[in-house]
């Protein structure tokens, strides 16, 4: 492994705060709030080192955030599938991708909400996009074109906004969890 030097490690943690300072910001304040002028003062640097880190300011910023939660939720997502198959591990999985939105909601909005400058289905998505739809797509035992995996996705992603506006009722979250693992895996094996 190599050496990084002590400027490299400089960069990485004032890299570092500048998305934690977004990240809270948005958090708090919606993405919205998020500004260079912001992240500048919440960092204690000034807006050209801010620009010297991401050229392409907010949109550049936002796109790193994404990216990280992408990683975040393809990791927690194969956690929860673990060897696990069947209707135990689409609960478990789908679990883990609905606390995951409600725990990181400024995260999750930049992953799916806001405009980021990334692609997805396509040959150079990013591994971490490609990660975390290989984990949805393993937990259903997708091995068609992916349509059944990003129908999974998409109806988890409905459920994560819903949940999150307030519109569907909290308690009855496992209820839906079990519905949707049944569509999936309508067998009787766990």
């Amino acid at each position: 492994m190599a050496h990084r030097t002590e400027r490299e490690q400089r960069n990485d943690e004032r890299r570092r705060r500048i998305l934690d300072a977004a990240r809270l910001r948005a958090d708090t304040d919606g993405w919205a709030a998020v500004t260079t002028r912001h992240l500048a003062d919440a960092i204690g640097y000034s807006q050209p080192v801010l620009y010297g880190h991401f050229p392409g300011g907010k949109a550049e910023i936002m796109l790193a955030v994404a990216l990280e939660g992408f990683a975040d939720m393809a990791r927690l997502c194969r956690t929860a599938l673990g060897r696990k198959r069947g209707r135990i591990a689409i609960e478990a999985v789908a679990d883990a991708y609905l606390e995951f939105g409600a725990a990181h909601p400024a995260v999750y909005e930049a992953m799916f909400q806001q405009p980021i400058d990334t692609r997805f289905g396509a040959e150079d998505t990013d591994p971490d996009l490609r990660a975390g739809f290989a984990a949805l797509s393993e937990t259903i035992g997708d091995d068609g074109d992916g349509t059944a995996t990003e129908v999974f996705w998409g109806a988890l992603h409905g459920l994560s906004l819903l949940e999150r506006a307030g519109r569907i009722r909290p308690e009855n979250r496992d209820s839906r969890v079990a519905a949707l693992a049944v569509r999936f895996a309508p067998d009787t094996t766990a």
